[in-house]
């Protein structure tokens, strides 16, 4: 069951991942979970994970609701989840544009390979799930990037975004209903007395 912090435990497995691939560079930079804002420092090097958007996922929509046996002979009818979809900016932060491209392409290099993460890699609540999360890089236009960047009022660096998806985040409420019955029908015939 993914509950509210789901969303953060998204983000606490990326940086799980990119931790854990980025180790074998040497001196390893440091990989936070990070909203851009204030100074990063550059020694030791950095990745930032930004969390810019958040949206539902339009490909895991009109799923259908789930029916369980409930208490005293009722059903309980549960919402599928909210299907989320992710998007985050990925920025190293090194002092150096070299060293900043190196780690860029390591970053893209993790990302790809493991482009599916599931099973041990998950962290927070969705460890010991059977939950898998479909990184996708997606890139934006150059001019929304900038934008990006003004809304964080810092100057432009090079990074990357991807998308995470499918992220379900569960309803709350589930509905108890009795099953039918008895059901009667009735039929109006035009002109009968």
């Amino acid at each position: 069951m993914a509950d509210y912090p789901v969303i953060g435990d998204v983000s606490e497995t990326l940086r799980f991942v990119l931790n854990a691939g980025l180790s074998t560079l040497v001196p390893p930079p440091t990989v936070e979970v990070h909203d851009l804002q204030g100074t990063i420092p550059t020694a030791p090097a950095h990745v930032t994970i930004c969390l810019y958007d958040v949206i539902e996922d339009p490909s895991a929509k009109n799923r259908a609701r789930q029916k369980r046996p409930g208490p005293a002979g009722t059903f309980r009818i549960d919402k599928p989840p909210m299907a989320l979809l992710l998007r985050y900016l990925i920025t190293p932060w090194s002092g150096t544009r070299p060293a900043d491209h190196q780690l860029l392409g390591r970053v893209m290099q993790i990302l790809y390979d493991g482009a599916i993460i599931h099973g041990s890699a998950l962290q927070g609540g969705l460890a010991g799930t059977s939950d898998a999360l479909k990184i996708m890089m997606a890139p934006i236009p150059l001019q929304e990037r900038f934008w990006l960047w003004q809304a964080v009022q810092a100057a432009y660096r090079i990074s990357v975004t991807y998308e995470v998806r499918v992220v379900n985040l569960d309803a709350v409420e589930p509905q108890l209903v009795r099953p039918t019955t008895v059901r009667e029908m009735d039929f109006f015939q035009p002109g009968a007395p």
